[in-house]
C-alpha cells in the first residue's frame, strides 16, 4: 500500500497539479511566467555556475530519457561492458559537474541582493530539492554503479507502466532507500516548478512568438 502511493498515487497527483497549475497560470497569469532574470547585470558571476549546471543537467536528463524513449537500442549500447563503463564515468563527472554549477547559483541567490528580491519561498524550496536531487544522483551513481544499465531495468518498466495508465511498482519496490528517493524527489520537483519562477522553461520559447513585448526599466539611482 505504502509503494502504491509513493511510486503511483504521488507521480500522477504531482504531474497532475503541475499541468493544471501551468496552464492556469499561462492563460490568467502570462507575465508570471517569466524568470525575472538579472543576468544583464550580473552575467560575470551567472556563467560560472549556469554552464556548468545547465549542461550537466541537460545531458543527464537526455541519457535518463533516451532509455526510456528506446530502452531496446539503449540495452544494447550498455551491454558492451566498455561503453557501460565509459558511461558510467561521463555520468559520475556530468552529476558533479551539475552539483557545482546549482551550489554556485544557490550562493548567487543569497549573496546578491538583486537576485534574492526576485527569488520567492517557493524557489529558494526548488532549488534546495534540486540540489538535494542532483546530490542523491551523484550518490547514487557512485554507491550503485552501473546505472546505466540497472535504470533500464528497474526505473524504466515503472515509468513505462505509468505512461500506459498500467501502473506496476514490482521493478522498483525492492530497491534501495536511496534510490527510491531519487525517484520520487524527481516527481516532487515537477509538483514544484509550475509554482515557481523557473516554471518558464515549460513554455519558452513557444509563448514568447505572441506574448506583447515586456517593458524592462534601468533601476539606478540619478547622477548628481
Amino acid at each position: 500500500m505504502f509503494d502504491n502511493a509513493l511510486f503511483i498515487g504521488f507521480p500522477y497527483a504531482a504531474v497532475a497539479i503541475a499541468i493544471a497549475v501551468t496552464i492556469y497560470r499561462f492563460w490568467f497569469d502570462p507575465y508570471s511566467v517569466s524568470s525575472q532574470s538579472s543576468q544583464f547585470l550580473e552575467n560575470r558571476k551567472l556563467f560560472f555556475g549556469s554552464v556548468p549546471w545547465h549542461y550537466g543537467v541537460i545531458i543527464v536528463l537526455l541519457g535518463h530519457i533516451t532509455a526510456l524513449m528506446f530502452p531496446g537500442v539503449w540495452g544494447l549500447f550498455t551491454a558492451n561492458q566498455t561503453r557501460l563503463y565509459i558511461l558510467e564515468v561521463i555520468g559520475l563527472s556530468l552529476a558533479l559537474m551539475a552539483t557545482v554549477g546549482l551550489v554556485l547559483l544557490f550562493y548567487r541567490r543569497m549573496a546578491d541582493a538583486r537576485a534574492h528580491a526576485v527569488t520567492s519561498e517557493l524557489d529558494w524550496l526548488l532549488l534546495a530539492v534540486l540540489l538535494l536531487q542532483v546530490g542523491l544522483g551523484f550518490w547514487v551513481a557512485y554507491y550503485y554503479r552501473w546505472g546505466s544499465d540497472w535504470y533500464l531495468h528497474t526505473a524504466v518498466p515503472w515509468l513505462i507502466s505509468l505512461l500506459k495508465f498500467q501502473p506496476n511498482t514490482a521493478s522498483v519496490a525492492a530497491l534501495p532507500f536511496w534510490v527510491k528517493f531519487h525517484f520520487i524527489n524527481g516527481f516532487t520537483i515537477i509538483l514544484l516548478l509550475p509554482f515557481t519562477r523557473l516554471v518558464h522553461v515549460l513554455v519558452y520559447p513557444i509563448s514568447y512568438l505572441w506574448r506583447e513585448h515586456q517593458v524592462v526599466i534601468w533601476n539606478r539611482s540619478r547622477m548628481n
